[in-house]
């Protein structure tokens, strides 16, 4: 059973930075497309950036510029670089692991930008 951790989040001040992490067990960089979404409260769940493949990444447009989402495999670790943060990025994010129709989902880290 593939089961996914995140850690990193936090409160941080407008135009600061946070890097989450994400650590995986078992063996899925392999076959899975691993991303984050984020949920803020009273919206819904949005995919904040994903890497397809091992290698493709892609991003919402609200957050282009300012997230990197990167990968290293032999350390079962996906991570979310986020820069120029802004109020409007304050949501619980969460790991995922995605394959075909299966969603591994992690148990969410708080963010919160705030002066």
């Amino acid at each position: 059973q593939v089961q996914l951790v995140e850690s990193g989040g936090g409160l941080v001040q407008p135009g600061g930075s946070l890097r989450l992490s994400c650590a995986a067990s078992g063996s899925i960089f392999s076959s899975y497309n691993m991303g984050w979404y984020r949920q803020a409260p009273g919206k819904q769940r949005e995919l904040v950036a994903v890497i397809r493949s091992g290698v493709i990444t892609e991003y919402v447009d609200s957050v282009k510029g300012r997230f990197t989402i990167s990968r290293d495999s032999a350390k079962n670790m996906v991570y979310l670089q986020m820069n120029s943060l802004k109020p409007e990025d304050t949501a619980v994010y969460y790991c995922n692991a995605q394959r075909w129709s299966t969603y591994i989902w992690g148990q969410g880290t708080q963010v919160t930008v705030s002066s």
